[in-house]
């Protein structure tokens, strides 16, 4: 007595089929639908995330395509590499952003919400805690090269007097 394989091969074909097709591959999450689910703004960082991983116990590593600069009501600059450790409501031990006040660049070190939200986000930049309107972040920001439209940071701080003349400006 011997069977024909083929019907059940077909049967078989069939099934890995219908399995396989019912079965959905969602896409990974992207960072900006992150930061949400731990109820901060996803436009805390820069249209520019090109991968980001997070370990079960919050640290996070987000590799950028490259540096740049995004104004707020501060101008803030964004390091290639930003590391921190994600928790509900807040990053801590951040490392890779910083805000410039005046001619001086600072660390953002913390950045979290009230809980319950409202409409606050804070940033702490040393022994300094900003409070900023939650508004400006809610939306991704484009990535800006340069500090100033057409000018480079480091030609920004380039002095139009010689320095001959600084040095003697400076001791008179």
């Amino acid at each position: 007595m011997s069977s024909n394989p083929k019907p059940i091969l077909f049967f078989c074909l069939l099934t890995l089929t219908l399995i396989s097709s019912s079965v959905s591959v969602s896409d990974p999450k992207t960072v900006y639908e992150i930061l949400p689910e731990f109820g901060l703004p996803s436009g805390l960082l820069p249209d520019c995330v090109k991968s980001y991983t997070l370990s079960d116990d919050g640290s996070f590593t987000v590799q950028l395509e490259k540096t740049c600069y995004v104004q707020f009501d501060y101008l803030v600059y964004y390091d290639k590499k930003i590391t921190g450790k994600l928790q509900y409501g807040s990053i801590t031990n951040l490392k890779g952003i910083e805000v410039q006040r005046f001619f001086f660049w600072f660390d953002v070190d913390e950045i979290r919400v009230d809980l319950p939200p409202n409409n606050n986000i804070y940033f702490q930049v040393g022994l300094i805690n900003k409070k900023l309107d939650l508004g400006q972040f809610k939306t991704v920001h484009s990535c800006r090269d340069e500090v100033f439209c057409g000018q480079s940071w480091k030609r920004s701080l380039q002095l139009s007097t010689p320095v001959d003349e600084v040095e003697m400006l400076l001791t008179e």
